[in-house]
């Protein structure tokens, strides 16, 4: 049975209020990783990066969270008391950053 014949069998369910939802939402669990260990030289590069960083500088961030690496970037900014990179709305724990670069 070709893989078009089979996703029609199940056409009907698609009417149900949160199927497709559910189904992103096992996809997404399903594609959890464990997070990675950074090399030394990594490490000294983004620290390197952030300690050049000035308020409002733009940035490309990949970081870890829950099982997920994602990316985002905007103007940044630090949150020394809680030891994070605020990027937009977003708080980035410092631990949990893969890489950064600078947008011109």
């Amino acid at each position: 049975m070709s893989r078009q014949d089979r996703a029609k069998q199940f056409a009907p369910f698609d009417a149900l209020k949160g199927l497709h939802l559910a189904l992103k939402m096992k996809e997404f669990e399903h594609e959890r990783v464990q997070k990675g260990d950074l090399s030394e030289e990594k490490i000294l590069d983004i620290s390197n990066i952030l300690q050049s960083l000035k308020k409002n500088d733009k940035v490309r961030v990949t970081y870890f969270e829950n099982g997920h690496n994602f990316d985002t970037f905007g103007a940044c900014t630090f949150d020394v008391e809680n030891q994070c990179l605020v990027v937009g709305h977003k708080k980035i724990p410092l631990l949990s950053v893969l890489d950064i670069e600078i947008i011109d």
